[in-house]
C-alpha cells in the first residue's frame, strides 16, 4: 500500500476514534461552562459567553456518528464517503473556529463584562435578607468560591441586612463552625474578583480544549485529500511520481 495512503488511512482512524471521545469531551466542556453560569446566574447578567458553549454541544452531539462514517469510508475508501467525511470536518471545524471567536470577543470586552458584572452583584447583596432564593445564591457564591462581599467584607456594611442585624452573613466566615463575627475570620477576598477568574478560568479551559480539536480536524482534513487524489490516480492507471 501506498505510505502516503496508510499514513493518511491512520490519521483518519486515529481521527474517527478521536471523534468519539471529541464529542464526550466537548460535551463535558460545553455542560460545564454552562453549569458554571447556571450556578451563579444570579450574578452574571451578560449571557452571550453562553453561546461558544451552546455551539460546543451541538457540535459533539454529532460527533459519535461522524466518526463512524469516518472509520467505514476510510477503510473502504469511499469517494463519496470521504467526501462525506470532508465536508462534515470542515464544518465541524467551523463551529469550532466560531466558538474561539465568540470567546475572543467576550474576552476582548473584559472590561465592560467586570463592570456589569459588579452592578448585578451589588443589586443582588442589597437584597440579601438570608432566607430567599437571593439570599441562598450569594452564601453559595461566597461558601463555593470563599469570598465575602462584592469587593471585600466592608461591602456589606452598606447593605440592609448589616444596619438591621449588625452582623455579616457567616457563609463569609472561614470556618462556620467557630465564627464569632471578627473580621479576621472572614474571607479577605472579594467575591467579584473571585467570580471574575473562575468564569475566564473556565473559557480559557474551553478555549484549550477546542483549538487542540480543531488543529487536529485541520490535519484530518488534509489526509481525506490524500486519499482521495492517491486513490483516484490508482483507479485511473496512472501511478504518482512520488509514490
Amino acid at each position: 500500500m501506498d505510505c502516503g495512503i496508510c499514513t493518511s488511512k491512520t490519521i483518519l482512524l486515529f481521527l474517527s476514534l478521536l471523534f468519539w471521545g471529541a464529542g464526550a469531551a466537548l460535551a463535558y466542556v460545553g455542560a460545564y461552562i454552562i453549569m458554571s453560569y447556571r450556578t451563579f446566574d444570579s450574578f452574571v447578567a451578560d449571557k452571550q459567553s453562553l453561546i461558544p458553549a451552546s455551539i460546543v454541544i451541538i457540535t459533539s452531539v454529532v460527533m459519535v456518528v461522524i466518526g463512524l462514517v469516518g472509520c467505514c469510508a476510510t477503510l473502504r475508501e469511499s469517494k463519496f464517503g470521504l467526501g462525506c467525511f470532508f465536508l462534515v470536518i470542515v464544518i465541524v471545524f467551523a463551529a469550532e473556529v466560531t466558538a474561539l471567536v465568540f470567546i475572543f470577543i467576550y474576552q476582548s470586552k473584559s472590561a465592560q463584562i467586570n463592570q456589569e458584572l459588579e452592578r448585578s452583584m451589588n443589586e443582588t447583596f442589597i437584597k440579601y435578607n438570608g432566607t430567599d432564593l437571593n439570599s441562598k445564591a450569594v452564601d453559595d457564591l461566597q461558601s463555593q468560591l470563599k469570598c465575602c462581599g462584592v469587593i471585600n467584607y466592608t461591602s456589606w456594611y452598606n447593605t440592609p441586612w448589616y444596619e438591621r442585624n449588625k452582623t455579616i452573613p457567616p457563609s463569609c466566615c472561614i470556618n462556620t463552625t467557630r465564627c464569632t463575627g471578627q473580621t479576621s475570620q472572614f474571607y479577605q477576598e472579594g467575591c467579584v474578583v473571585k467570580l471574575e477568574k473562575f468564569l475566564h478560568d473556565a473559557l480559557n479551559y474551553a478555549m484549550l480544549v477546542i483549538l487542540g480539536f480543531a488543529i487536529i480536524k485541520f490535519f484530518g482534513m488534509l489526509s481525506v485529500c490524500v486519499i482521495t487524489c492517491r486513490s483516484g490516480s490508482r483507479r485511473s492507471g496512472y501511478e504518482p511520481l512520488y509514490a
